[in-house]
């Protein structure tokens, strides 16, 4: 008896489908997010710089990078087209979102709010 295999398909933020291929159940949410990285198309203005801005969901959560795909509950099951289409979110880092908050905030903190009559 053989390695199950699951075909995926995932679907990124203007619902193109992307990374279409069989892959085995044992592999590693980090592995398949790593594979998305590598096929990411290039003619995209946005895109993951490493596997931690990706964010692939199924059944409603965020997959583990520690997990497989089996650990993961990814099964065919009985689908009728045979394959599953995962959503892949795409989550920059923090670090840019934390520089551009702190400028907001310094603003603020030099900002006068005196009136002098």
């Amino acid at each position: 008896m053989g390695e199950e295999l699951i075909e995926l398909k995932f679907r990124i933020y203007d619902g193109t489908d992307i990374a279409h291929s069989t892959y085995a159940s044992s592999m590693t949410v980090a592995n398949l997010k790593l594979k998305i990285v590598v096929g990411w198309p290039r003619d995209k203005t946005i895109a993951p710089k490493s596997i931690k801005d990706l964010k692939p969901t199924h059944g409603g959560r965020v997959l583990e990078n520690n997990k497989t795909l089996a650990d993961s509950r990814i099964t065919i099951g009985d689908l009728p087209v045979g394959f599953i289409i995962m959503h892949v979110v795409l989550q920059p880092a923090k670090g840019k979102n934390k520089t551009e908050k702190s400028q907001e905030d310094k603003q603020k903190l030099n900002s006068c709010g005196c009136v002098i009559l």
